[in-house]
């Protein structure tokens, strides 16, 4: 019996960013539509505003001071909303009364990480869920607890390290990195640390560059790739 061939994918995002969220449901669809491939995620750290206060900001208010105009701001929630129903994403922007600062959910993200990519996938969703769907603050560590005990991670290391400065440079690290690889804009999906896709692109679109890429490495094709670690 010959061994599925294996791919990994690093996918740079933030928590906050509602196309991400698209993003992730594609590439689902995608890892379903390609069951020959045997798929590893990792979830890498972006800040969209990494000069947010630890408390968060009024988001209304964020939101009207970025973009310029409520109306802007109504016009894109209207084209996220629409893409999200196709992916089975209920967005709820009038429900979000704060934009977090989201370091410290990408610190248990990376925590996460090393209890499993499964757990870590789970946590992932959990947050993106609770931020677009349901409103909630996950800047607040209380929040981050909880979502890390739902996703099976052991709350009380969390709990215990969250107040402190555990990875808080690492992460920092991470998201310098990944912008000396040239990685601007998010999500971004690089396949083996090498090859990029960016945006959030139909699951299609997605599926076809595991199986080319995935093809290619089991050929021996693909070159030695700088690595996010």
């Amino acid at each position: 019996m010959t061994d599925r061939p294996k791919l990994s994918i690093d996918i740079v995002s933030d928590v906050v960013c509602p196309w991400c969220y698209v993003g992730q449901k594609r590439l689902e669809a995608a890892i379903a539509a390609v069951p020959e491939v045997d798929v590893e995620i990792h979830w890498r750290p972006h800040q969209l505003d990494a000069t947010i206060p630890p408390e968060g900001k009024d988001r209304k208010r964020y939101m009207i001071d970025k973009f310029g105009s409520a109306e802007r701001v109504l016009a894109m929630h209207e084209r996220i909303t629409e893409a999200g129903l196709a992916e089975g994403i209920k967005f709820d922007f009038a429900a979000i009364k704060i934009s977090p600062n989201t370091l410290d959910a990408h610190r248990v993200l990376r925590w996460a990480g090393t209890a499993g990519g499964a757990i870590q996938n789970t946590l992932k969703r959990r947050l993106l869920h609770l931020y677009f769907e349901e409103g909630v603050n996950i800047g607040e560590h209380s929040v981050l607890i909880e979502a890390a005990r739902d996703a099976g991670m052991d709350a009380s290391i969390v709990e215990t390290l969250l107040p402190t400065d555990a990875d808080v440079a690492e992460v920092r690290t991470e998201i310098e990195t990944a912008a000396r690889m040239g990685v601007t804009g998010v999500p971004c999906f690089l396949f083996e640390g090498k090859y990029a896709v960016v945006g959030a692109q139909d699951s299609a679109t997605l599926a076809d560059a595991i199986r080319q890429i995935a093809g290619a490495k089991a050929r021996g094709e693909l070159e030695t790739a700088a690595s996010l670690s």
